[in-house]
């Protein structure tokens, strides 16, 4: 009894989020050949990446031990139970590897998509655990205009004052939920609050006031916080921090790439400015709101991914996003995908924290 007591002395004073990534020898946890929901741009392996080297590191925090993610154990615990991942094409990204690290015990079902596929939900039959991702990359109310390749033909209109309902109206369902905001909140925006014009991010020669992107995104997190909070409903809920890309010597529409082929050390890079400011965005609300929500006796804590993340720029497809890139030309003029992550790739340790958050979250902030 006196080991485990010493055990929770020791979690409190430990941050899973800081750590390193150290050599793991025992590999990827599951194939592209064992796991068949990956999305093709993300089945690197398959699209002809040559290396493997990226899959032989795992997170190690520096003051606790992180036990590897139990497919096992983790269908156990939510047997009868429900849980969602509520963001942008980095969430869906973030299903698909809990996906395929599941499906080494049991394959699920899926149930149901919406037209674009961006919206899915799955079913484990043999312990009744539903598993949904819903797409919503603002998680507020957003008239968006884009096709599947992301070619825009009008401004984004984004109501700061109004939440997307897509997610709010099945929320009640949820057990557990996985939130997180991020990149769309860069992109072109005209900003509507009490059915009015208040501003916009950047948009030249409309004669609107700039208020940011920080702006709008502390607005945003504020406002799933306190519906959050506000519910008679307490789900767990995770708020998973922003996602920052590795695009180097351009972004992805201007010739961006990224080949490195090992992870960072700490000290090696910086976050970038945009990263940093909402991820301070997000810890700050994040902390406000779970003081709140605990005396209701609501379970909120932040997935703090980013700056592991920073250090592996060596875990995206790259040109590998599409099927073997290169068939003749090495020098072929492709697009790069430094944002999204390979399966199996780093991401998979995204799921080790949220399982330790899962069963042991009243040791951590």
């Amino acid at each position: 009894m006196k080991a485990k007591h010493h055990k929770m002395v020791d979690a409190k004073k430990c941050d899973i989020f800081k750590g390193d990534w150290i050599p793991d020898p025992s590999g990827p946890r599951y194939t592209n050949e064992s796991c068949h929901v990956m999305e093709a741009h993300q089945n690197c392996m398959k699209n002809g990446r040559p290396d493997s080297g990226y899959f032989y590191w795992r997170w190690s925090p520096r003051d606790c031990d992180l036990p590897k993610f139990n497919p096992q154990s983790f269908l156990d615990m939510m047997r009868n139970k429900s849980m969602a991942f509520i963001g942008d094409s980095i969430s869906r990204n973030h299903v698909q590897s809990l996906l395929c690290i599941l499906s080494q015990v049991e394959q699920a079902d899926e149930v149901y998509h919406d037209k674009e596929y961006r919206s899915k939900r799955w079913h484990f039959l043999s312990h009744n655990f539903t598993l949904s991702v819903i797409w919503s990359p603002f998680l507020i109310k957003a008239a968006i205009f884009e096709d599947m390749n992301g070619a825009s033909s009008s401004e984004i209109q984004l109501y700061l004052d109004k939440l997307d309902n897509l997610w709010t109206d099945q929320f009640n369902k949820f057990d557990y939920a996985v939130i997180a905001g991020g990149k769309w909140f860069l992109k072109t925006a005209i900003y509507h609050e009490n059915g009015t014009i208040t501003g916009c991010h950047y948009c030249p020669g409309k004669n609107i006031t700039e208020l940011g992107y920080e702006y709008a995104y502390r607005k945003a997190v504020e406002l799933v916080l306190n519906f959050i909070t506000g519910s008679e409903h307490k789900p767990m809920v995770l708020f998973r921090t922003t996602t920052p890309d590795h695009f180097e010597n351009g972004e992805w529409f201007s010739g961006g790439y990224c080949n490195r082929t090992v992870p960072f050390r700490e000290g090696e890079v910086n976050m970038k400015d945009v990263d940093g400011v909402m991820r301070n965005i997000e810890l700050e609300e994040v902390e406000k709101a779970a003081g709140i929500g605990s005396e209701k006796g609501l379970m909120l804590k932040i997935l703090d991914t980013t700056q592991l993340s920073l250090l592996r720029p060596d875990g995206h497809p790259g040109p590998y996003r599409q099927f073997q890139p290169f068939p003749k030309d090495q020098n072929a003029k492709v697009q790069n995908d430094c944002l999204h992550w390979c399966l199996p790739g780093p991401i998979d340790s995204w799921n080790d924290l949220v399982m330790e958050l899962l069963v042991n979250g009243d040791k951590y902030r």
